[in-house]
Protein backbone atom coordinates (compact mmCIF):
# COMPACT_ATOMS: atom_id res chain seq x y z
CA UNK A 1 0.00 0.00 0.00
CA UNK A 2 1.18 3.43 -0.80
CA UNK A 3 0.01 6.98 0.82
CA UNK A 4 -1.81 9.47 -0.79
CA UNK A 5 -2.83 12.40 1.78
CA UNK A 6 -2.66 10.02 4.37
CA UNK A 7 -4.74 7.52 3.02
CA UNK A 8 -3.75 4.20 2.40
CA UNK A 9 -3.72 3.46 -1.32
CA UNK A 10 -3.26 0.27 -3.07
CA UNK A 11 -0.25 -0.84 -5.13
CA UNK A 12 -1.41 -1.62 -9.01
CA UNK A 13 -0.01 -2.03 -12.49
CA UNK A 14 -1.44 -1.95 -15.85
CA UNK A 15 -1.19 -5.55 -17.26
CA UNK A 16 -1.17 -5.40 -20.75
CA UNK A 17 -2.84 -7.89 -23.30
CA UNK A 18 -2.29 -10.06 -26.27
CA UNK A 19 -4.79 -9.75 -29.18
CA UNK A 20 -5.81 -13.39 -28.39
CA UNK A 21 -6.97 -11.50 -24.67
CA UNK A 22 -8.31 -8.55 -26.69
CA UNK A 23 -10.73 -11.07 -29.25
CA UNK A 24 -11.74 -13.53 -26.05
CA UNK A 25 -12.93 -10.47 -23.66
CA UNK A 26 -14.08 -9.56 -26.91
CA UNK A 27 -16.57 -12.62 -27.37
CA UNK A 28 -17.01 -12.38 -23.55
CA UNK A 29 -14.94 -15.36 -22.79
CA UNK A 30 -14.15 -15.30 -19.84
CA UNK A 31 -12.11 -19.05 -20.07
CA UNK A 32 -10.50 -17.90 -22.80
CA UNK A 33 -9.59 -14.35 -21.39
CA UNK A 34 -8.34 -15.96 -18.37
CA UNK A 35 -5.81 -18.09 -20.60
CA UNK A 36 -4.75 -15.84 -23.44
CA UNK A 37 -4.14 -12.92 -20.43
CA UNK A 38 -0.90 -13.17 -17.91
CA UNK A 39 -3.24 -12.82 -14.98
CA UNK A 40 -6.77 -13.69 -14.28
CA UNK A 41 -9.72 -12.15 -15.76
CA UNK A 42 -12.76 -10.88 -13.76
CA UNK A 43 -16.13 -11.84 -14.71
CA UNK A 44 -16.63 -7.79 -14.90
CA UNK A 45 -13.84 -7.34 -17.06
CA UNK A 46 -15.69 -10.03 -19.79
CA UNK A 47 -18.93 -8.98 -19.23
CA UNK A 48 -20.96 -7.17 -21.42
CA UNK A 49 -20.76 -3.63 -19.88
CA UNK A 50 -17.02 -3.68 -21.09
CA UNK A 51 -17.27 -5.78 -24.54
CA UNK A 52 -17.41 -2.65 -26.73
CA UNK A 53 -14.23 -1.75 -25.18
CA UNK A 54 -12.72 -4.88 -26.24
CA UNK A 55 -13.64 -4.96 -29.52
CA UNK A 56 -12.63 -1.83 -30.73
CA UNK A 57 -9.26 -2.76 -28.88
CA UNK A 58 -9.23 -6.25 -30.40
CA UNK A 59 -9.50 -4.23 -33.87
CA UNK A 60 -6.89 -1.77 -33.08
CA UNK A 61 -4.47 -4.63 -32.50
CA UNK A 62 -5.44 -6.57 -35.62
CA UNK A 63 -4.54 -3.27 -37.62
CA UNK A 64 -1.17 -2.65 -35.47
CA UNK A 65 0.06 -5.28 -33.09
CA UNK A 66 2.56 -3.84 -31.45
CA UNK A 67 -0.29 -1.24 -29.75
CA UNK A 68 -1.09 -3.52 -27.60
CA UNK A 69 1.44 -2.67 -25.17
CA UNK A 70 0.48 0.62 -25.01
CA UNK A 71 -3.65 0.36 -25.12
CA UNK A 72 -5.94 -0.62 -22.38
CA UNK A 73 -4.97 -2.88 -19.98
CA UNK A 74 -5.91 -5.03 -16.56
CA UNK A 75 -5.62 -3.04 -13.21
CA UNK A 76 -4.20 -5.93 -11.33
CA UNK A 77 -3.93 -5.57 -7.51
CA UNK A 78 -1.12 -7.94 -6.91
CA UNK A 79 -1.35 -7.59 -3.09
CA UNK A 80 -5.07 -9.36 -3.23
CA UNK A 81 -4.31 -11.18 -6.77
CA UNK A 82 -7.41 -9.43 -8.20
CA UNK A 83 -8.25 -7.86 -11.39
CA UNK A 84 -10.05 -4.59 -10.67
CA UNK A 85 -10.46 -3.15 -13.67
CA UNK A 86 -8.92 -1.29 -17.38
CA UNK A 87 -7.12 1.17 -17.79
CA UNK A 88 -4.13 2.44 -20.60
CA UNK A 89 -4.00 4.87 -23.10
CA UNK A 90 -5.88 5.13 -26.65
CA UNK A 91 -3.25 4.16 -28.42
CA UNK A 92 0.50 4.69 -28.84
CA UNK A 93 1.73 8.52 -28.68
CA UNK A 94 0.34 10.22 -31.98
CA UNK A 95 2.65 12.35 -34.34
CA UNK A 96 2.27 15.27 -31.82
CA UNK A 97 3.43 13.30 -28.87
CA UNK A 98 0.03 13.09 -27.36
CA UNK A 99 -0.86 9.79 -25.68
CA UNK A 100 -5.04 9.77 -24.22
CA UNK A 101 -6.12 8.26 -20.62
CA UNK A 102 -8.36 5.77 -20.13
CA UNK A 103 -10.04 3.62 -17.07
CA UNK A 104 -12.78 1.95 -15.93
CA UNK A 105 -13.04 0.13 -12.34
CA UNK A 106 -15.09 -2.67 -11.97
CA UNK A 107 -18.34 -1.11 -9.29
CA UNK A 108 -17.20 -3.58 -6.69
CA UNK A 109 -14.15 -1.91 -6.22
CA UNK A 110 -14.68 1.42 -6.61
CA UNK A 111 -13.74 4.39 -4.01
CA UNK A 112 -10.76 2.07 -2.64
CA UNK A 113 -7.96 4.36 -4.83
CA UNK A 114 -7.75 2.18 -7.97
CA UNK A 115 -8.17 4.66 -10.38
CA UNK A 116 -5.93 7.17 -8.66
CA UNK A 117 -3.04 4.14 -8.43
CA UNK A 118 -3.80 3.44 -11.95
CA UNK A 119 -3.94 7.15 -13.58
CA UNK A 120 -0.65 8.04 -11.70
CA UNK A 121 1.13 4.77 -13.49
CA UNK A 122 -0.40 5.78 -16.72
CA UNK A 123 1.31 9.53 -15.73
CA UNK A 124 4.56 8.19 -14.70
CA UNK A 125 4.98 6.06 -18.03
CA UNK A 126 3.96 9.05 -20.08
CA UNK A 127 6.90 11.04 -17.90
CA UNK A 128 9.38 8.71 -18.83
CA UNK A 129 8.53 7.54 -22.36
CA UNK A 130 10.81 9.80 -24.92
CA UNK A 131 7.75 10.30 -27.64
CA UNK A 132 5.11 11.47 -24.84
CA UNK A 133 4.73 15.14 -24.81
CA UNK A 134 1.11 15.73 -23.84
CA UNK A 135 -1.19 13.60 -21.51
CA UNK A 136 -5.00 13.95 -22.50
CA UNK A 137 -8.33 12.37 -20.30
CA UNK A 138 -12.04 12.69 -21.57
CA UNK A 139 -14.47 13.21 -19.03
CA UNK A 140 -18.02 13.20 -19.09
CA UNK A 141 -19.42 16.50 -17.85
CA UNK A 142 -21.59 14.71 -15.29
CA UNK A 143 -18.58 12.40 -14.01
CA UNK A 144 -17.67 14.59 -11.06
CA UNK A 145 -15.62 11.45 -9.50
CA UNK A 146 -13.36 11.58 -12.53
CA UNK A 147 -13.19 15.38 -12.75
CA UNK A 148 -12.34 14.94 -8.99
CA UNK A 149 -9.76 12.82 -9.74
CA UNK A 150 -7.96 13.81 -13.01
CA UNK A 151 -7.81 18.11 -12.34
CA UNK A 152 -5.31 17.98 -9.50
CA UNK A 153 -2.96 16.61 -11.45
CA UNK A 154 -2.50 19.40 -13.47
CA UNK A 155 -5.22 18.75 -16.26
CA UNK A 156 -6.70 21.81 -17.93
CA UNK A 157 -9.83 22.05 -19.97
CA UNK A 158 -8.84 22.83 -23.91
CA UNK A 159 -12.08 21.83 -25.53
CA UNK A 160 -15.22 19.51 -25.95
CA UNK A 161 -16.21 16.87 -28.56
CA UNK A 162 -18.59 14.32 -29.12
CA UNK A 163 -17.75 10.33 -28.46
CA UNK A 164 -19.95 7.93 -30.49
CA UNK A 165 -19.79 5.61 -27.50
CA UNK A 166 -19.90 7.98 -24.19
CA UNK A 167 -21.45 11.23 -25.82
CA UNK A 168 -20.91 14.77 -25.05
CA UNK A 169 -16.96 14.70 -23.14
CA UNK A 170 -15.07 17.97 -21.87
CA UNK A 171 -11.66 17.13 -23.57
CA UNK A 172 -8.37 18.00 -20.80
CA UNK A 173 -4.32 17.59 -21.28
CA UNK A 174 -1.13 18.52 -19.16
CA UNK A 175 2.46 18.81 -20.04
CA UNK A 176 3.64 14.68 -19.73
CA UNK A 177 6.49 16.01 -17.82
Amino acid sequence: MRQHGGVSEPDVRVVHLTCAAFRALADGDLGAATAASPVPVSPYLAGPQCQGLWRMRSAQCERDPASAAWVTGIIWDAHRGLAVGAAGYHGPPDASGMVEIGYRVDPAHRRRGYARAALEALLDRAAREPGVRRVRVSIGPDNAASLALALPYGFVRVGERWDDEDGPETVYERPAR
